[in-house]
C-alpha cells in the first residue's frame, strides 16, 4: 500500500490510546500520515498505550484529550482534519450489563458527534469501527455482511445502533462513511478481559488451573496487524464508502481449543475450570462467530496475513512473547477477573 499521500494527509483517530488504535496510531505515522490522536481525557495525564510507544512515534504525534461524548470537544479536534477513523468506544461485554447508560452516552451519542462534526467540517473519508458482536450467534456460516444483526448484550445494542447512525449519515448527507466490522482482535496491549491474554498470563503467572467462562463457543481471532491493516485498507479507498466490511480470518476456534494450543506454545500442562463469574447469561452468549472476508478481498484488496490456523499460531506466539515479558506481564493481575 502506498505510503499517505494525495487528499488524505491529516488524520483524527479516535480511541487512539487503546488495544487497536494504539497500533493503528503507530502504522500510520509509519506511513507518513500526519496524526491528531484523541484520547480520552484523565486526570492522571496518561494517553493509555501511547505512552509506551516508540519516542519516534510518540513525538511525531499530535495528542487532542477529551471525550467524545462532548461534541465540541470533538469538533475542535476535528477541524483540519482530512479523515477520521473512528474506533473510540466502551467495549466490555461484562461492564454494559452492569452500566448500559454508559455505552448508549459513550457509543451511540459519541458516535453521532463524530458523524455531525464530520458532516459540518465536511472531511474526505469516515471509517467507523463496528464489532462481529452485532451479529450474535451465527444463524448460518461464514457471517457475511448481510447476516441478520441482533443485539445480544447492552454492548453490542449500542453498536448496532451507532452503526446504523453512521450508515444513515452516507445515506441522508452524502458523508463518506465505511464501516468496518472487525472480529475478535488479540495481540499485544490488549486487556486482560479478553480472553487470549487472559490465558496467557495466567499461564505466565504459573498457574495450570486456568479459569475462564464458557469454552465451547468459537471464535474468529484476527491478529492485531491485519486488523490494522483491514482499517488502513478502508481509510485509503473509496469503494468501501456506504459500505459495511468484516474484517475477518475466515476461520474458526473454539475458546477451549484456543487455550490448549496456547498452553502447547507455553509448554504448559493445564486444567481448564469454568469460573460461573466469566460466563454471560445464557441468551447473551455468542456461541459462534466465523466471518466471511470475501468483500473485503473485493472491495479493498485486503485479505489476513496471519490467516488459519498457521497464522493463528504465528500471532499467538508474538502475542505470547509480549505479554512474558516481565515488564509487560507485571501491568496485569493475572489472578483477578477483569470486568
Amino acid at each position: 500500500m502506498a505510503k499517505g499521500t494525495g487528499k488524505l494527509r491529516k488524520i483524527l483517530l479516535t480511541g487512539a490510546g487503546g488495544f487497536i488504535g494504539s497500533h493503528l496510531a503507530e502504522e500510520l505515522v509509519r506511513r507518513n500520515f500526519t496524526v491528531r490522536a484523541f484520547v480520552h481525557y484523565n486526570s492522571m495525564g496518561s494517553h493509555g498505550w501511547l505512552d509506551s510507544s516508540p519516542p519516534e512515534i510518540r513525538n511525531e504525534l499530535d495528542i487532542f484529550a477529551g471525550s467524545v461524548c462532548d461534541p465540541n470537544g470533538v469538533r475542535t479536534a476535528m477541524k483540519g482534519c482530512d479523515a477520521i477513523l473512528h474506533l473510540a468506544a466502551l467495549i466490555a461485554i461484562p461492564y454494559s450489563y452492569h452500566s448500559p447508560d454508559t455505552y448508549v452516552e459513550t457509543n451511540i451519542r459519541g458516535t453521532l458527534n463524530v458523524l455531525q462534526a464530520a458532516r459540518d467540517l465536511g472531511v474526505e473519508r469516515l471509517v467507523h469501527t463496528s464489532t462481529s458482536e452485532v451479529y450474535g450467534t451465527a444463524q448460518f456460516v461464514p457471517i457475511t455482511e448481510d447476516h441478520p444483526l441482533q443485539g445480544q448484550s447492552p454492548y453490542s445494542a449500542t453498536k448496532i445502533g451507532a452503526d446504523q447512525l453512521a450508515l444513515s449519515f452516507e445515506r441522508s448527507f452524502g458523508t463518506p462513511v465505511t464501516v468496518v466490522r472487525p472480529f475478535n482482535t488479540y495481540g499485544p496491549r490488549q486487556s486482560a478481559r479478553a480472553v487470549i491474554p487472559t490465558i496467557i498470563t495466567q499461564i505466565a503467572s504459573g498457574a495450570r488451573k486456568i479459569k475462564l467462562g464458557s469454552i465451547h463457543p468459537t471464535r474468529d481471532f484476527n491478529y492485531v496487524a491485519d486488523t490494522v491493516g483491514g482499517f488502513l485498507a478502508a481509510l485509503e479507498s473509496r469503494a468501501g464508502i456506504g459500505e459495511v466490511i468484516n474484517i475477518g480470518n475466515a476461520f474458526e476456534i473454539s475458546i477451549g481449543d484456543t487455550a490448549r494450543l496456547i498452553a502447547e506454545l507455553m509448554n504448559a500442562t493445564i486444567e481448564i475450570e469454568q469460573d460461573d463469574v466469566r460466563v454471560r447469561p445464557e441468551r447473551s452468549e455468542v456461541d459462534r462467530l466465523w466471518a466471511s472476508n470475501a468483500k473485503a478481498q473485493k472491495l479493498l484488496g485486503w485479505s489476513p496475513r496471519f490467516g488459519g490456523v498457521d497464522g493463528l499460531r504465528k500471532g499467538l506466539e508474538q502475542t505470547i512473547a509480549w505479554f512474558t515479558e516481565q515488564e509487560n506481564l507485571s501491568r496485569y493481575r493475572a489472578n483477578a477477573y477483569t470486568l
